[in-house]
């Protein structure tokens, strides 16, 4: 009799946990809960880019950010607290990340549209995501969907997790890989700079140290935006690719051209063969081949370590958790 009350004991502790820890994403999560959902979130995106193109780029870049630092869990959006230094002042977002208002915006008309507090802040991040890709020019991917948002951030983990522009390839194929992400992904998902902007500060060593893997009439024209000394022009803005609100492989083929903008993206082109320098070439002539695998791995990405069941809570305020 003991034996098969220890037996059921287990048995019922491993359904809990199943419970409230095992539950699979979905592309179609909210179609019961919240039919309009994503139709809402795309409107909304698709107006914010009309306004503001590089928010496109600013919104998939949220997203990137988030899944790195414990998972993706909308913890980059938590305001800080007496209590709680979160992730947005931390070096890798501080005045750097952007695209809060408008996830502000999305959940407020959820919330609206959804008859309450209904789709998560991370699965609105995720969606934004993909949505901004699309009205930029990018293939479409399903969005698998039911994350939980954090009650909690740490701006250690964001200094800690999230690769910095200065890394040379060792160390961004070892954080992609404590991320469970794959040189393939890491050369895939470095896509996303087809899109967006970086400011002086993050490629000024670049400019002026690296001459060898620079070509000379781009580093030339970077010259005046962004001077040797640091200062007033630290935030000075130049693009990521030369068509920087438009989804394609120009960014692969800059690479392959010494027109990289930042260190960790020339990284993954060094003139050799294998690995990422054959990868880069590869996107390079084949554009369709990038978007399809983009998308995949955007999946990947945002399949890191959520939020389900019981874990976390959907928060109704994406800057502030819960009151409980």
């Amino acid at each position: 009799m003991a034996a098969v009350l220890v037996y059921l004991t287990v048995i019922a502790a491993a359904l809990l946990q199943a419970s409230a820890f095992g539950a699979e994403l979905t592309a179609d999560y909210y179609s019961e809960t919240c039919p309009p959902a994503l139709t809402t979130i795309k409107l909304l995106v698709g107006a914010a880019i009309l306004r503001e193109p590089r928010m496109g780029a600013a919104l998939v870049r949220l997203h990137f950010h988030d899944c790195f630092v414990n998972g993706c869990d909308g913890s980059i959006l938590l305001d800080d607290t007496d209590d709680m230094i979160g992730e947005k002042t931390a070096k890798p977002n501080d005045n750097s990340v952007r695209g809060h208002d408008v996830i502000d915006t999305i959940k407020s008309a959820l919330n609206t549209v959804c008859l309450g507090n209904v789709v998560s802040c991370a699965d609105i991040v995720a969606v934004a995501a993909r949505d901004s890709i699309v009205a930029l020019g990018g293939s479409s991917y399903d969005v698998l969907l039911g994350r939980r948002d954090a009650t909690t951030a740490s701006i250690d983990d964001a200094n800690n997790d999230i690769p910095t522009p200065f890394m040379d390839l060792p160390a961004l194929l070892a954080n992609f890989e404590s991320h469970g992400l794959s040189l393939h992904d890491l050369v895939v998902l470095s896509g996303g700079h087809t899109l967006g902007y970086s400011r002086c500060l993050f490629f000024r060593s670049r400019l002026y140290n690296e001459t060898d893997t620079l070509d000379p009439a781009y580093a030339a024209s970077l010259d005046e935006r962004c001077p040797a000394s640091p200062g007033d022009d630290d935030d000075a803005l130049s693009a990521l690719d030369d068509t920087p609100t438009t989804v394609d492989t120009d960014y692969y083929q800059g690479l392959m051209q010494g027109r990289a903008l930042l260190h960790s993206d020339q990284q993954l082109y060094q003139g050799g063969a294998g690995g990422a320098d054959d990868l880069v070439k590869y996107y390079a002539e084949n554009p369709s081949k990038f978007w399809e695998d983009f998308g995949a791995a955007m999946v990947k990405m945002g399949n890191l370590s959520p939020l389900t069941g019981d874990q976390g809570e959907v928060r109704e305020n994406c800057r502030v958790v819960n009151q409980q």
